[in-house]
């Protein structure tokens, strides 16, 4: 992996602070708060890479790619940060981890017609269907 300055993997201590960002974006919003929790944080952490970017001691965005199924778990920047490349980044870490278990291609989902639909159609993604909540499956080889 090729990991910045600026990043690392998550620790347990990091957990309350990827809460505090999932629970601030702007899209992708969970309609059910409790349907990501901070102990699926933590088992994510125990069973894979939970990649997390960090400036003066504080977490500004997160990323994981599922090493079960190939797909990416999360991508989320705290909205104060957006913007400058962490994305991107972190994104780059998750797939790596998805290589790394031996997937050739990573997929992922997300609402149509928002900021994370047109980036991840800039960065390489291509939309391979929708899932049953509407939201556009995308896919990327490795």
């Amino acid at each position: 992996m090729d990991l910045t300055p600026n990043t690392r993997k998550a620790v347990y201590a990091d957990i309350p602070r990827l809460m505090e960002i999932r629970h601030a974006v702007r899209e992708n919003r969970l309609s059910d708060p409790n349907s990501v929790t901070a102990a699926d944080c933590a088992a994510f952490i125990d069973r894979a890479e939970l990649w997390v970017w960090v400036e003066d001691g504080v977490v500004q965005g997160c990323a994981a790619g599922d090493p079960r199924d190939g797909s990416i778990w999360a991508l989320f920047i705290d909205p104060a940060h957006e913007g400058r490349g962490i994305g991107r980044t972190l994104l780059a870490l998750a797939c790596g981890t998805l290589r790394a278990a031996g997937f050739e291609t990573a997929t992922l989902s997300t609402e149509p017609g928002t900021r994370a639909d047109r980036f991840y159609r800039t960065n390489g993604w291509i939309e391979i269907g929708r899932n049953a909540k509407g939201e556009i499956v995308f896919q990327r080889q490795l």
